[in-house]
């Protein structure tokens, strides 16, 4: 059995904000799976801030993206062809070859998933890499205990929603998250129950996070960089923890960025800031898995996702995700 499958590729590595003509749109035939390989028609694919660093060709936790070969990333399908023991055709399942309709996977790198007991989309996001991210930046990086002071940056992005609320779930005594609009500032305060939020273009950063916390914050979950952490640190607490999971505001920069300035009072503060990888906190997974299901399945924990339709548009959906456009987790349906 033969399948058209639509992939997109890396035409060009971006210099700084990433264009479309940097992408490329290809069709290619796949076959049937070699043993111990299966077929899969991909449903929902992820785009994530991560793979803007995979598009440059420099040394990194990972490899860099391949230009003119498809890109790659979460996504959730059905098994049409499998060669594999444990997978039969109609299976759904997690894997790792996003960015294509159809993907030959090893059934070694393949998860089966349950679409009736979450929505596909979950994979991806808050039952995923994005949640369990969420989960051990904030238990684990940053060690958070029952009545910190925490504030998210990015609140309304895929990490950082889930962070906020579990904060809030676990006893913090004040949860704060900065956003980029008056809606996303209104969706952390009325649906995800975030104490406080406001808008980090409204004023410096600096000041509305002194406003809003004016005995200091305990922990600061970082997926920004720049003003955020340096507004973070000058109103960190004695021994506060800061996780540092992501720094999007640098991430299409061509030159250093001028913040954070006052690295030294770490000192002073004796603060701990700690960078994180997901990946090197597989062993939390079942936990994650056993504590947060069941307050998703029951809607204590909400989650928002903004799906883009066509494997087309993936390139825009890209681009939407990079510029803040989005709220929640970003996703293209195929």
């Amino acid at each position: 059995m033969t399948f058209t499958s639509t992939e997109i590729r890396l035409a060009a590595r971006p210099h700084g904000t990433p264009a479309p003509d940097d992408f490329e749109v290809a069709e290619v035939e796949v076959g049937d799976p070699a043993p111990g390989q299966i077929v899969v028609r991909n449903a929902l694919m992820s785009v994530d801030p991560y793979m803007r660093g995979r598009m440059d060709d420099r040394k990194s936790y990972v490899p860099p993206f391949e230009l003119g070969k498809a890109l790659e990333g979460g996504a959730v399908g059905e098994v049409v062809a499998s060669a594999a023991d444990g997978f039969k055709v109609g299976d759904h399942v997690l894997h790792g070859l996003g960015w294509r309709s159809y993907a030959v996977v090893d059934a070694k790198a393949a998860t089966r998933v349950d679409p009736a007991a979450a929505p596909l989309g979950a994979y991806l996001g808050v039952l995923g890499m994005t949640g369990t991210t969420a989960y051990a930046g904030l238990l684990r990086t940053a060690e958070f205990k029952p009545g910190d002071a925490v504030f998210v940056s990015s609140a309304a992005g895929a990490v950082g929603q889930v962070v906020g609320q579990l904060a809030r779930l676990r006893g913090a005594s004040l949860v704060i998250g900065s956003a980029g609009s008056a809606a996303k500032v209104a969706h952390l305060l009325n649906e995800l129950g975030f104490d406080k939020a406001f808008n980090y273009k409204d004023a410096p950063v600096r000041d509305q996070l002194a406003a809003a916390a004016p005995d200091g914050i305990d922990v600061y979950f970082d997926n920004v960089g720049g003003d955020h952490l340096e507004a973070a640190i000058a109103r960190m607490n004695v021994h506060g923890r800061i996780c540092v999971c992501g720094m999007i505001s640098a991430y299409n920069a061509t030159e250093p960025p001028a913040a954070p300035r006052n690295l030294a009072a770490l000192i002073g503060k004796r603060i701990t800031m700690r960078g994180m990888l997901v990946r090197d906190h597989r062993d939390l997974r079942d936990q994650f898995i056993t504590e947060v299901a069941p307050l998703v399945a029951d809607g204590t924990l909400k989650y928002q996702e903004s799906i883009h339709a066509g494997i087309e548009n993936a390139p825009a959906a890209f681009l939407s995700m990079l510029s803040g456009e989005d709220t929640g987790k970003v996703l293209v349906s195929i």
